[in-house]
């Protein structure tokens, strides 16, 4: 891209001398950077970023007029506050003066103001998400803790009666409906007929078949002003700490909305990267942390809807005439995997369950935690259940009272309620309790059976001394069990008719291996 493509604002942005302090950045081989999106301009100066909207009208979001910019420049630092208050800093001014004849502009100047800038602290690129990831360091811990900030976010975002009605089937399907609308003109190019009908097709009947579903979203305070474009891209960890930033500002509706929308982002980025096994960490931490396995259910419709619309808007670069040739074929590609992508997860899955039983300390959570990621498995932990019913925080041991045989009767049907909606819609489930009485794994055997779900009891073992020392040694998890705890335990045989179902494997052997030969 050369200077004289883009807007006479622009190329005085990239002059170091542009800027009030210049002095203190951009200077020797540190030249002024250029970041562009379909919507935006972004000038990396060293120490700040500076943020320019273009002046653009696509009806879900219009910069069209000075006064528009302004809004939402305040805005997006009102906003962005919330999760990156390090981050943004202010809303300047630009003006413009005449000079020899020809406009200069300045930030903050005394001329007249004819656009603003979003001004942000810079921080390095290479703490992105996108980064971590490319380098082989964004680890499943960092997954985990980065589960945990968003979780602890959603919980504190804002909601009320008018935020919640974004929550109804009339509401969110507007926005669908305008991404096919304007995706129309890509058909023959990025995406083909048949994936834009079909992708259409299966929207359209999740929404006429799950009305009920939505309104429980809404019930359960499950729609909150949330961030709205939570991609990996939009994420930093920079000095220990995650960065939520660059969330939705322009409209409403794309912010006002179910959490699980806002997390569907990095599920569909990761398992985009082919790292389905990432995506399963990730939200395996992220419901158990907020209790909201429920959400699930609408996971997949908001998993396709984040992957067209990176579709959608990578799509757009092939409209915009200040973007090279070679940048808009490697658009058209990009654009062209995420189409197919989101026609692929309209496809129908066959759900399955997996009960991992045995007693405290016999590996049944470690094994769990692999075959999830091996399969894209559900992880429910029935500790997990328990404190989110109790009313517990998990990461609080919980008194006697949760765990009285009532509590416990609780948690076993709660647990085999959420397995059998989740596999029924094509989940695989694992169940992670110690099913160490027959009727409990009974009552889970006949529900499957009912409801033609495949099953498969996992029984873990290790002799008694491994397992004191297990749950003697076991810190920073939710798990209560102790020593005392373990030795009230026992374990009621299985019967013959339960034996079908049931693979015993020795946890202090190669657990890889064995689930090799399981899934063999």
């Amino acid at each position: 891209m050369t200077d004289s493509n883009l807007p006479p604002l622009i190329q005085q942005m990239l002059k170091p001398e542009f800027y009030p302090d210049s002095g203190s950045f951009a200077v020797g081989d540190a030249p002024i950077q250029l970041i562009q999106t379909h919507i935006s301009y972004v000038l990396l100066t060293g120490d700040y970023a500076y943020k320019i909207k273009k002046p653009l009208n696509f009806g879900f979001l219009d910069y069209s007029t000075l006064e528009r910019r302004q809004h939402f420049c305040e805005e997006e630092l009102r906003l962005n506050q919330r999760a990156a208050a390090e981050l943004y800093l202010a809303v300047i001014p630009i003006t413009q003066e005449a000079e020899d004849g020809a406009p200069k502009f300045q930030l903050g100047g005394s001329g007249e103001i004819v656009d603003y800038a979003v001004k942000m602290q810079q921080f390095p690129q290479d703490t992105l998400l996108t980064e971590l990831y490319d380098r082989g360091e964004l680890t499943e811990a960092l997954l985990r803790e980065l589960a945990t900030v968003i979780a602890k976010f959603h919980l504190e975002t804002t909601t009320n009666d008018y935020i919640c009605s974004f929550g109804e089937v009339s509401q969110v399907r507007q926005a669908f409906d305008e991404n096919y609308e304007q995706t129309e003109q890509y058909i023959g190019g990025p995406q083909t007929q048949q994936q834009f009908d079909q992708t259409r097709t299966y929207s359209d009947r999740f929404f006429a078949d799950h009305d009920a579903l939505f309104t429980d979203r809404i019930q359960n305070g499950r729609i909150r002003e949330c961030h709205g474009d939570l991609h990996l891209r939009n994420i930093a960890y920079w000095k220990q700490q995650f960065f939520l930033f660059d969330c939705i500002e322009f409209n409403e509706p794309f912010r006002f909305v179910d959490v699980m929308f806002d997390i569907a982002y990095i599920v569909m980025d990761l398992a985009a990267r082919q790292r389905p096994d990432l995506s399963t960490v990730f939200l395996n931490a992220y419901v158990e942390q907020t209790g909201d396995w429920e959400g699930l259910q609408v996971l997949p419709i908001y998993v396709n809807r984040q992957t067209y619309v990176r579709a959608k808007v990578t799509s757009f670069l092939l409209n915009d005439p200040t973007v090279p040739i070679d940048e808009k074929q490697k658009a058209s590609d990009t654009a062209a995997l995420y189409y197919r992508l989101a026609w692929a997860s309209t496809q129908p899955q066959t759900g399955r369950l997996f009960l991992m039983s045995g007693l405290s300390g016999a590996g049944k959570s470690t094994t769990a935690r692999q075959l999830a990621r091996r399969v894209g498995a559900i992880h429910l932990r029935s500790d997990a259940v328990r404190k989110h019913l109790g009313g517990v925080p998990l990461d609080q041991r919980g008194d006697a009272a949760l765990y009285t045989p009532e509590m416990t009767q609780k948690t076993y049907e709660r647990l085999l309620t959420l397995g059998l909606a989740l596999a029924q819609i094509g989940y695989t489930v694992i169940l992670d309790a110690k099913y160490d009485r027959g009727s409990l794994r009974q009552a889970a055997i006949a529900q499957a059976t009912a409801h033609q779900l495949p099953l498969q009891i996992l029984h873990c073992t290790a002799p008694t001394e491994v397992l004191i020392e297990r749950v003697r040694q076991r810190t920073g998890d939710i798990a209560d069990a102790t020593p005392d705890i373990l030795a009230a335990q026992s374990f009621e045989p299985f019967t013959p008719a339960e034996s079908e179902y049931v693979k015993t494997l020795d946890t202090t052997q190669n657990i890889e291996a064995a689930l090799n030969l399981l899934l063999a």
